[in-house]
């Protein structure tokens, strides 16, 4: 069913309930006037203790202000989709923003630690049901059937898993269960370097096993997706055809999305880019231009 639609520069964009988007122009030319979707980071406070956790979350960590970020977020264009992250439901003002976002017609989708999922189900169905939060992310900490169980119990929930960190063995009890993955690549910065550093024969040996397996996976699963990041570390258009890969590919980082850390103050054109900028008084619009006509001078240099 059709959940909303709205044009974006030259093209028109449309959003199902299931959380299929399909862009269309008129002669294919597809450059936004604002990005469709954000990954922002609103809390660095975790106590996950993930050893891979490329952020550096810490029960200590800070969260964001909302009141300091009032004109950025008002700002937001409809139907945009915001990807928050983290442990967000410890943050005092989560509930807020989130009717915040949903009154302006955000699309907010969040992930959660298996650990905190399984701590708070009842908070996130509530949210789910309500519309608080569209999507559903879950970082795969254990897979066991309690848990096959547990997401099976919200429609829009995907299993979050890492390049390097899932094994056979995961898929040995998620596959088959007409279950959503999306695959993840692995990030080598925070103490995900650290932990690659010191396991690095266990990860690279699961980044070579997934790497052949990849065909044999996808079809275990009812939707296999993909980050940025996997899409290169795999080499996944070496399983698709021209046509298949033109409509799977949704564009590289910076071209339709980019990051905002509303905790540093700071955005990116992803969450691994050295290059920050101030995010100060600026506007959504504001912001990516200067992150598209970043893009535009790398490529032109």
């Amino acid at each position: 069913m059709l959940f909303g639609e709205y044009s974006n520069g030259t093209y028109n964009v449309k959003i199902y309930d299931d959380g299929t988007k399909i862009r269309t122009a008129p002669d294919d030319v597809f450059i936004p006037a604002f990005p469709e979707s954000c990954d922002m980071t609103i809390t660095e406070r975790c106590n996950g203790g993930c050893s891979y956790c490329y952020a550096g979350c810490t029960p200590e960590g800070c969260h964001c202000s909302f009141e300091q970020y009032v004109e950025l977020l008002d700002s937001v264009h409809p139907y945009t989709e915001l990807a928050i992250n983290g442990n967000d439901l410890t943050h005092p003002e989560l509930e807020p923003f989130l009717e915040k976002m949903k009154q302006r017609k955000v699309i907010v989708n969040m992930t959660v630690n298996q650990r905190h999922f399984e701590e708070n189900l009842n908070k996130i169905e509530t949210f789910c049901a309500s519309g608080l939060i569209k999507g559903l992310g879950i970082s795969l900490y254990r897979a066991d059937e309690r848990f096959v169980d547990q997401v099976r119990g919200f429609p829009n929930a995907v299993i979050h898993v890492i390049n390097g960190v899932l094994s056979d063995d995961d898929i040995s009890v998620l596959g088959d269960k007409e279950l959503k993955l999306l695959i993840l690549g692995y990030k080598n910065i925070g103490r995900g370097n650290e932990w690659f550093l010191n396991n690095k024969k266990r990860i690279v040996g699961r980044q070579l096993w997934l790497n052949d397996y990849l065909s044999e996976l996808v079809k275990r699963f009812k939707v296999v997706s993909f980050d940025n990041l996997a899409l290169e570390q795999l080499d996944v258009k070496r399983l698709l055809t021209e046509q298949e890969w033109q409509e799977f590919y949704m564009g590289d980082d910076g071209n339709f999305t980019f990051f905002i850390n509303l905790v540093g103050g700071y955005f990116a054109r992803d969450s691994l880019s050295p290059i920050h900028y101030e995010i100060g008084k600026k506007r959504i619009d504001d912001m990516f231009k200067i992150i598209r006509n970043g893009i535009y001078h790398e490529n032109n240099q």
